[in-house]
């Protein structure tokens, strides 16, 4: 597993020489990627979800669910520190925004909706992720 407490602060133009420029409108300007397009929106194997932009653990397939959404659906992190939240008062709405911990990489939203044990739906984008398939994690 990867180490998600060392913080890691870089500046913007390091983000943007690191990733691509999708990865950098959603990651470090909090877009949103298309609904249905991304590449682990059916992924079904074992394996951790870690962030795209850090490589630290965010999510395991055990807690991914097919929530009609659109985007892979979690109802749990990997670890209570692996993500945090923000409001986000975008698009006329409010919601709450899900950040990577270690990098502060935007992942995409929380909602209560979510099936039991939690009621929560993580809807993250997969151009925020990077899957490690359960034989290399």
């Amino acid at each position: 597993m990867s180490d998600n407490s060392d913080k890691i602060e870089k500046t913007e133009e390091q983000w943007r020489a690191e990733l691509t420029p999708e990865q950098y409108r959603v990651a470090r300007e909090r877009g949103t990627e298309p609904a249905l397009t991304g590449r682990y929106c059916d992924t079904k194997e074992p394996g951790l979800y870690r962030c795209g932009a850090c490589g630290a653990d965010l999510f395991d397939s055990a807690q991914k669910y097919n929530s009609g959404s659109g985007w892979p659906s979690f109802w749990q992190p990997a670890s209570p520190a692996a993500v945090g939240t923000d409001t986000d008062k975008t698009h006329g709405m409010q919601r709450t925004e899900v950040h990577c911990n270690r990098c502060g990489a935007h992942l995409g939203h929380v909602f209560p909706d979510g099936p039991r044990p939690t009621g929560l739906r993580y809807c993250i984008n997969s151009v925020s992720l990077d899957f490690a398939p359960k034989d290399e994690s």
